[in-house]
């Protein structure tokens, strides 16, 4: 038994090392992996005869980066989708999160709404998108709504699971001390549901830039995907990749702060949980 107990031990200290290498070395490991990757596809372009229209050499994406940063038109389009962006995240989280909260509190409008919902959600958002531009116009509307609507389901299912995850002892708790809807919301469920909500968020949050883009290449004047689809048909196959990365870092860059305000909306849980394990070790 002592045996068995100290493997396991044993197993658990290498991966608090594993874990703990990883956080030290996370960054130098990504920018390893990049450039090696960089390294592969210049190797590619270079000894495997391929013409630029099929893959272009790194440094082939950089010059063109570099022109359309210099002449205005990388910003152009992306300024375009980012507003597309936020404004759909914004629509889609408020929709979900009150639809959500109203579910989690009534099971009979959940038992009403939960099959319309689900149903939704089988219909690719590719398949609907072209009927949203014809209805609505090939303008900024129709890309929010899109953006939106992709950005609502993951959010309204863990706002729900969030909000019915709160102790329900600590619901009566709440009612003994008389306190009123309000505080409960505010005191309680929103504090209890808000790690759950932010794993939602960052779902949403990257969601959200596949939305945007997806409305642009059914129909748009500009953005990064208006971009994409110049690039494809003229055969610019180096603006379609500065046109991918921008969008990537767009994507990065939202899940990045989704992250920052979770660590700054919950860090008295890492201050309980400090505090609990040094009452342990004392």
């Amino acid at each position: 038994m002592e045996t068995r107990i100290e493997s396991k031990q044993k197993l658990a200290n290498g991966r608090q090392r594993a874990a703990a290498w990883l956080r030290r070395n996370g960054n130098s490991l990504m920018f390893v992996t990049a450039l090696l990757v960089i390294l592969l596809w210049e190797g590619v372009t270079r000894w495997g005869s391929l013409p630029a229209f099929i893959l272009p050499s790194p440094w082939a994406v950089l010059q063109r980066f570099w022109s359309t940063l210099g002449d205005g038109t990388l910003w152009r389009h992306t300024s375009a989708t980012l507003l597309e962006i936020v404004l759909g995240l914004a629509v889609g989280v408020i929709a979900a999160t009150i639809t959500g909260y109203l579910l989690a509190k009534s099971p009979t409008l959940e038992s009403i709404l939960s099959p319309y919902l689900v149903a939704s959600q089988a219909i690719p958002i590719v398949a609907i998108a072209p009927l949203l531009v014809i209805w609505f116009s090939p303008g900024l509307f129709s890309k929010v709504l899109i953006a939106s609507l992709i950005v609502f389901f993951p959010v309204l299912v863990n706002t729900v699971v969030g909000v019915r995850a709160v102790p329900q002892d600590l619901r009566d708790l709440m009612r003994s001390l008389r306190a009123s809807r309000w505080q409960t919301l505010r005191l309680l469920e929103i504090p209890a549901a808000l790690p759950v909500f932010l794993g939602g968020l960052r779902i949403g949050a990257t969601l959200s830039v596949i939305g945007a883009v997806v409305g642009e290449l059914i129909g748009a004047n500009r953005g990064l995907g208006f971009l994409i689809g110049i690039g494809r048909g003229q055969y610019d196959t180096a603006l379609v990749f500065v046109a991918v990365f921008t969008l990537v870092v767009l994507a990065l860059s939202l899940y990045g702060i989704v992250i920052l305000l979770e660590r700054r909306l919950l860090a008295w849980q890492r201050s309980a949980r400090k505090g609990t394990l040094l009452d342990m070790n004392g």
